[in-house]
């Protein structure tokens, strides 16, 4: 996977790719990321980017001009002339405008994104600055407009990076235990998860859109404490029962948003209904 990222602050990335995973994802090959300083691409002496907004309003926006020959540098024409000037046989590059106006960003579409089987595949992201991007940039060159959040950042560099560790982190390989990108939260459903290692049973379960379930370590106690009794007893049924009954738990108190489209069985149904009978708070005693 080839990440491409246009930016007026490249040295921002410079800690995002020295730390962690993505380290180690570039060291081995896995992934390649390629900053692009969009200054490189004016022609003033001031290395001008941005102007003022037609129609009057506040801040700037970032020109046309420097980020199309960005995307030619790259060698990514635009839109309608794709189909005519790319080779075919290789994956199409995704350029992606860093938005506050864009679709949400998921873990669903990080999965759509790290699935080509092509190496070489390209995500291309713009990181936005200012009050935005002149829009011709969008409707000429970008396949889609993407949000990290219903929130406002000062420039796409910080939804870029999560993006680029989203996705990676889903490519075979970049992960030293393939499982750990199944059994979290947002993840696929059991149906999806074939992991089940020489017979011995799952004492996960996959999320099927949930949160993910709370984790424990030693010791077994800690500040008065006590490790859940399910996760010390070896029953691998009962923890993959309990640890289901926590994220139904976790996903009602914190995003009861996700449970109208997760994928529920009869049996997450029951544990769901008993998960809402304990938590309901009590009735009020009628008064006199």
């Amino acid at each position: 996977m080839r990440f491409e990222i246009v930016t007026i602050f490249p040295g921002f990335f410079t800690s995002v790719f020295e730390n962690g995973i993505l380290r180690r994802a570039l060291a081995e090959g896995l992934v390649t990321a390629n900053v692009h300083d969009l200054r490189a691409f004016t022609h003033d002496r001031h290395r001008t980017v941005d102007d003022r907004p037609f129609g009057g309003g506040e801040g700037m926006v970032l020109k046309p001009e420097p980020l199309a020959e960005a995307f030619a540098s790259l060698g990514i024409p635009p839109k309608s002339q794709r189909a005519t000037t790319l080779d075919q046989k290789a994956a199409p590059p995704q350029v992606i405008m860093l938005s506050a106006q864009g679709r949400p960003f998921t873990q669903s579409l990080a999965r759509q994104l790290a699935a080509p089987a092509d190496p070489n595949a390209r995500i291309v992201l713009v990181c936005g600055r200012y009050e935005g991007v002149d829009e011709r940039i969008n409707q000429l060159y970008c396949d889609f407009e993407l949000s990290i959040g219903d929130y406002v950042l000062s420039g796409g560099e910080l939804a870029a990076a999560v993006v680029i560790d989203a996705v990676s982190r889903l490519i075979p390989g970049v992960l030293g235990n393939e499982a750990s990108g199944a059994f979290e939260s947002f993840g696929v459903s059991d149906s999806d998860i074939d992991t089940d290692v020489e017979g011995v049973p799952r004492s996960q379960h996959g999320s099927g859109g949930l949160l993910d379930y709370p984790h424990y370590t030693r010791p077994a106690e800690f500040a008065g404490l006590r490790v859940p009794e399910p996760l010390l007893n070896g029953d691998h049924q009962a923890i993959r029962r309990w640890r289901r009954q926590q994220q139904l738990q976790k996903t009602l108190a914190n995003r009861p948003d996700l449970l109208a489209r997760a994928a529920l069985s009869k049996e997450d149904r029951k544990l769901l209904d008993a998960v809402r009978q304990e938590t309901a708070p009590p009735e009020s005693s009628p008064r006199n």
